[in-house]
């Protein structure tokens, strides 16, 4: 994406959920939502506000409400559904779980489930590893910026020696 115009890499169909989740405090949830919306091609899925909100039924009840009065799990929710407007092929999400209650993370898990079921692909960078691994397909593992391991999530969950020594 180095050296591409902002245009030309909305037209990628890749959407990004950042770290620290970075909605805009003055607009109201609806607002942040529809803020990059990108209508999608006829027949395939496409979420607008009202597929967003199904996903997400706490944020309709809150769609007035300005971003800074939202909770650290609204916030992400927002951020999320935001990134979903652009009716992506690819989610990128940096820590979606950073700070957030055990509870708050169970519902989004569930729900990045339903996303991946959807048909959208999606990169999680995750240092929450048993959360990630009831997501991925497959694994990095990272240290220090390198790769040090790669496998199939099932071959990871298999390799006792592997987890003792990069997930506890």
């Amino acid at each position: 994406m180095v050296g591409k115009e902002p245009y030309q890499i909305a037209q990628m169909c890749i959407a990004l959920v950042p770290q620290g989740r970075r909605i805009f405090p003055s607009l109201t949830v609806a607002e942040n939502l529809t803020l990059g919306w990108r209508k999608r091609g006829v027949g395939q899925l496409s979420y607008n506000l009202d597929t967003v909100f199904d996903l997400f039924p706490a944020l309709k009840a809150r769609s007035r409400h300005k971003g800074n009065r939202l909770s650290g799990g609204e916030q992400q929710m927002v951020a999320i559904g935001r990134a979903l407007m652009t009716n992506p092929e690819l989610l990128l999400m940096d820590e979606p779980f950073e700070g957030l209650a055990p509870a708050v993370v169970k519902e989004i898990t569930r729900k990045i489930m339903q996303i991946k079921v959807s048909g959208v692909s999606i990169l999680l960078v995750e240092q929450n590893i048993p959360v990630a691994l009831q997501l991925a397909d497959y694994v990095y593992i990272m240290n220090r910026g390198k790769i040090v391991y790669e496998a199939d999530r099932k071959q990871l969950q298999n390799q006792e020696e592997i987890k003792k020594h990069f997930l506890l």
